[in-house]
């Protein structure tokens, strides 16, 4: 529950001076000394202000990260000190969540239900990792006669993580913390919409002991900071979540010094809902799958086949959904579902409504933006669609989502799997055969069967095709922190 102190403390943070940027240890303002504006989505209304770091910052950042990585003091810490100081980090964020919360949904217009939600996840996700600090074994490799042969798993090196505006605490935590775990240093560059919350946290991770130098916050923007993170030659592996354009642009930024990339892009999840499913939980399910956080998530149920005998039926029941949906700010208790981020967010949804209308699709409800302030847009169904639409191939990133009728299950998995995208999917049905079928079958890093949205931070995470490249989360994470060593010793 919210209480008065952390509101009051939450308000003295946003309303400071200008946000510094974490480099080594200090905050510090950025070598150009600018700075740039970050704006509350609930009223248009500028909310604060953040240094706009540059090239020459993400420099410092990567020579601070550096010294941290060779300092005994980060790289000789043992696994279980390593453990209690991530769990020293969730201790911090737990005991500062609700002013997270409230920090980041003025930051990126998440009701506050949802962003209390998503800082707990982002605690649960360094008591994770601190599991497995102490479980990143090497193997003992049977040899001949005479030789012993085993491998080492040791961490990458400096990582740069850049996370986008629709989660960035989860996005960073999801990086950082088995960063960490791994031995790792991070320089953060949160997206410029949402810099605050980031700053925030770097300030509790200081708090809870965390070593200068071992994460660097450098707020600015992605064509200067982000771009810099990217292709700089001593930055070993970037983290990268948000658009598949700029997730290609970061791949052939790193080819310099061949770094370790992961990405995890974008999607247009399919949502295939056979005759026989319970279409009352299937509705219901699949329209908080296309609102949640305003449908700014990768994995948004934005493209849903329905077959054709039960097509009209379906579209009703998601438009009634659709239409019962608490729309408001997001400080109401009674909000599920607030502003899209930015006004050039807002501009591009609504502009798929008219894309939508001239490539011959029915409105079924919404349509329209909503008439107040800030970047409210109603929750929005089109259906007599097919899947050549710009509106069922495009990541719109809103509350949008497109009815797509198929006649069985053939048809249903070819336009399923006709996508450039691959992060996730869904099956609706009580066949349990045909369910699992379909799992196998759909070309999707996440399969979800009769339920939508469900995340478990021991399962990976990420996608096929044009959604990504490699996994974040579970024991695939791992992986893409540490690079694995083998050693052969002759015994005489």
């Amino acid at each position: 529950m919210a209480t008065t102190l952390d509101r009051s403390t939450a308000d003295a943070f946003i309303a400071g001076r200008a946000k510094k940027l974490l480099i080594g240890g200090d905050w510090v303002d950025a070598r150009s000394g600018e700075t740039f504006e970050t704006i509350n989505p609930a009223d248009g209304e500028v909310l604060g202000h953040a240094a706009a770091g540059d090239a020459a910052d993400v420099d410092a950042a990567v020579d601070a990260a550096r010294k941290a990585f060779e300092d005994p003091a980060w790289s000789g810490m043992a696994p279980h000190a390593r453990s209690r100081l991530l769990l020293r980090i969730a201790d911090k964020i737990e005991a500062h969540a609700e002013e997270l919360a409230q920090i980041e949904s003025r930051d990126n217009g998440a009701p506050l239900t949802i962003a209390r939600a998503m800082i707990a996840g982002v605690a649960e996700t360094f008591v994770y990792y601190a599991g497995w600090a102490t479980k990143i074994y090497g193997e003992t490799n049977p040899s001949p006669g005479g030789i012993f042969n085993y491998t080492l798993r040791e961490p990458v090196g400096v990582c740069g993580h850049i996370v986008p505006w629709n989660g960035p605490l989860t996005s960073a935590a999801w990086k950082i913390a088995p960063a960490l775990a791994c031995g790792n240093t991070v320089i953060l560059k949160p997206a410029e919409q949402t810099p605050l919350s980031s700053v925030r946290f770097g300030e509790l991770l200081m708090e809870a002991g965390l070593p200068p130098g071992v994460v660097n916050i450098v707020t600015g923007f992605g064509e200067t900071a982000g771009a810099a993170i990217a292709a700089h030659g001593d930055i070993d592996k970037v983290g990268f979540t948000g658009s598949t354009e700029v997730g290609k642009k970061i791949l052939a930024a790193s080819t310099g010094n061949l770094k370790r990339v992961t990405l995890e892009l974008g999607g247009k999840s399919p949502n295939i809902v056979f005759p026989d499913a319970d279409l009352d939980v299937a509705a219901a399910t699949t329209a908080q799958g296309f609102w949640f956080l305003s449908g700014q998530v990768c994995v948004a149920a934005s493209r849903i086949l329905v077959h054709r005998s039960i097509h009209d039926a379906f579209a009703a029941k998601l438009a009634e959904h659709a239409r019962a949906i608490p729309v408001g700010h997001p400080d109401d208790a009674a909000t599920l579902m607030g502003p899209v981020v930015s006004r050039e967010q807002f501009d591009r949804v609504t502009g798929y409504f008219g894309v939508a209308h001239a490539d011959g699709a029915e409105l079924v409800t919404g349509g329209k933006a909503i008439d107040r302030p800030g970047f409210y847009i109603e929750p929005t169904i089109f259906a007599g669609a097919n899947n050549n639409m710009r509106i069922a191939r495009e990541e719109i990133f809103g509350p949008v989502t497109v009815l797509i009728p198929f006649d069985d299950e053939a048809e249903a998995l070819r336009i399923a799997n006709d996508t450039a995208f691959g992060l996730a999917a869904a099956v609706w049905t009580k066949d349990l055969g045909r369910a699992h079928r379909m799992a196998r079958a759909l070309k999707a890093g996440t399969v979800w069967i009769n339920t939508y949205l469900y995340t478990d931070l021991i399962s990976p995470f990420g996608g096929y095709k044009q959604s990504g490249i490699g996994r974040e989360l579970g024991r695939q994470s791992i992986d893409a922190y540490t690079e694995v060593k083998s050693v052969y010793a002759k015994l005489d």
